[in-house]
Formats: structure tokens, C-alpha cells, sequence
């Protein structure tokens, strides 16, 4: 039974992996139990420090009996803690101060977009599971042992739930349909221009004239900057003859636009074209310094129909 049990496990679909409406997998990681602690202490200890000011502020201003001050710190922090909550993820779009600095956020466990229904409701229902139940653990004695054993029990329930789920989602999360994940980390693609292979001894050193590059825009450098990153990944098996003929038909149509009359050998075509890629990089740098921004290759035709302004 267990190793049917686990055989099912890894059957099911990676709890890491969230399909939105729009039907494109993303992996987001399921955030851990300890960055959600953390962040969770930090929330509590912003509610806290801003309910002793304010309990502070009421005994200053002689409004509140010391003799009270207990349960007037807890209808405080209940105040302040709730609309926290609640104000913090609709403002930040499923965040508290606690988990930006954890760089966690609640996300739609169906992928679609988060509702401010589905945050009321899960910041509710952390009162019910943890707050009210803790608080009222705080303030019962020896003398009601039956209560006080119900409130741990509750308390130690809700705090075991998100153990024995694949997301981690405690009750408020089941019922909002919600879960906490890791915010993804950007990634910065290493500029192509700043690790151009340098020219081996015995082998020449491609040049392209003003009007050879005239003939393309941004759009053609942005597919060529996109096909050399899929060349310097790693090819999987079978694929590598495919990318090399690619890359020959590439070459051929880009010497015969331009008008590039030397042949590319074989094992100089990336060569040829990381050097291409510079050279064209640079020119339309040069040109849109001046105003001149080439979308594409046709913008040569587009603004030869484009009528003058000025003429009558």
C-alpha cells in the first residue's frame, strides 16, 4: 500500500507548476513552511509594535484603567491586525510587509487572477484557525483545563494541515482557493556584443560596409540575437545537425541580401554571424542617434510611400 501510495504521488502533476487560463505552464515554487513562519512573525511583530503605541498613547492620555490594559491590547491588536491583513494583500497584490521581505506572494491556486473575495477570506479565516483561538489560549488558567486543552488542540490542528498537502495551503487557503509561492527571479541574458568570439590565428576577420547593413532593421537583429542564444544552449541529441543547417541557410540568404561576395566556410558561419550581429547592432545604434529608427527591413519601402507633409 505505501509503494502504491508513492507511485501515485509521483504520478500527480508538480505542485511547482501553475497553469493560468491562457493554458502556459509556469513554475513557480510552493513557498516552504519556514520562509511563510517567518514572514508571518514579521507581520505580527509590525501589528504588535503598532498596538503598544497605541496602548502607550491611551494610558498617556489617561483613557484606559491599567487594570484593563490586557484586554484592551488585545481588542487593539485584533483592530489593527485584521485590516492589515487584508488592506496589505489587496494593495500589493497578495503581499504584507512580512512577505515582500521574504519575496513570497499568494497567487490563485487556478491559475486565474486574484480576487479581493479570495483575500478577505483567507485573512478571516487565519483568525478563526490561529489569532482567536491563541488569544483565547492566552487568557484562560488552571481553573478551565477543558477549554484551554480544546483551544491547543485547535491551534495545533490548524498549524499541522498544511503538512499533509502537496501546497502547503492551511484551511483559509482551501477555502479561498489560494496558495503562497516564491516570487520567480529575473534573469539577465548576457549581452551577445560583449563576448564575441575573438578571430583564431590563420583566420580572417569579417568586415561589413555602411550599405551592407542598410539593408535590415530591429526586428531581423532581434530574430538573429534570438538564434544565436539557442546556438550557445546546449543541444539535445539529434538536434545539433539541424541547427548547423539553419544556420548554413541563414549565412547564404544573409550574403546574398547583402551582397557579401567572400564564402563562409563551415566552421565560420557562427563566426560570421556573431560578427554580422555586432555590426548591424552598432550601425542601427548609430542611425537612431540621428532619428533614424528602422523597425524592420521594409522600412526603406515604407517611407518611400509615406507622402511629405510639406507638399501641397
Amino acid at each position: 500500500m505505501l509503494r502504491r501510495w508513492k507511485e501515485r504521488r509521483r504520478a500527480l502533476p508538480s505542485p511547482n507548476i501553475l497553469m493560468p487560463p491562457e493554458g502556459v505552464a509556469l513554475t513557480l515554487p510552493v513557498a516552504g513552511l519556514g520562509v511563510r513562519f517567518t514572514a508571518q512573525i514579521t507581520d505580527i511583530v509590525i501589528t504588535t509594535i503598532a498596538a503598544v503605541c497605541l496602548l502607550i498613547l491611551l494610558l498617556v492620555l489617561d483613557i484606559s484603567d491599567p487594570q484593563t490594559m490586557f484586554a484592551v491590547g488585545a481588542l487593539l491588536f485584533f483592530l489593527i491586525r485584521v485590516p492589515y491583513y487584508i488592506c496589505a494583500e489587496l494593495a500589493w497584490n497578495g503581499q504584507t510587509l512580512g512577505k515582500r521581505l521574504m519575496k513570497i506572494k499568494v497567487v490563485s491556486h487556478d491559475g486565474g487572477p486574484l480576487t479581493a473575495h479570495a483575500l478577505v477570506l483567507r485573512n478571516l479565516m487565519k483568525e478563526a484557525e490561529i489569532f482567536l483561538p491563541a488569544t483565547l489560549l492566552l487568557t484562560l488558567d488552571a481553573a478551565t483545563p477543558l477549554e484551554s486543552v480544546a483551544a491547543l488542540a485547535w491551534v495545533s490542528i490548524a498549524l499541522c494541515v498544511p503538512l499533509f498537502n502537496r501546497h502547503r495551503r492551511r484551511l483559509g487557503d482551501m477555502m479561498a482557493g489560494t496558495h503562497v509561492i516564491h516570487l520567480p527571479v529575473p534573469v539577465l541574458l548576457k549581452d551577445l556584443a560583449s563576448d564575441a568570439p575573438l578571430p583564431a590565428a590563420g583566420r580572417k576577420k569579417f568586415v561589413f560596409l555602411a550599405h551592407q547593413l542598410d539593408h535590415y532593421g530591429a526586428f531581423e537583429l532581434q530574430t538573429l540575437e534570438t538564434l544565436l542564444r539557442n546556438q550557445s544552449a546546449r543541444p539535445a541529441s539529434g538536434a545539433a545537425d539541424g541547427k548547423s543547417a539553419t544556420v548554413a541557410v541563414i549565412v547564404e540568404k544573409i550574403r546574398r541580401k547583402i551582397g557579401y561576395a567572400d564564402p563562409v566556410p563551415p566552421q565560420d558561419r557562427l563566426r560570421f554571424l556573431n560578427a554580422f550581429y555586432n555590426a548591424q547592432r552598432q550601425h542601427l545604434e548609430q542611425r537612431q542617434l540621428f532619428g533614424d529608427r528602422r523597425e524592420n527591413k521594409h522600412y526603406a519601402q515604407d517611407k518611400e510611400e509615406s507622402p511629405d507633409p510639406a507638399d501641397p
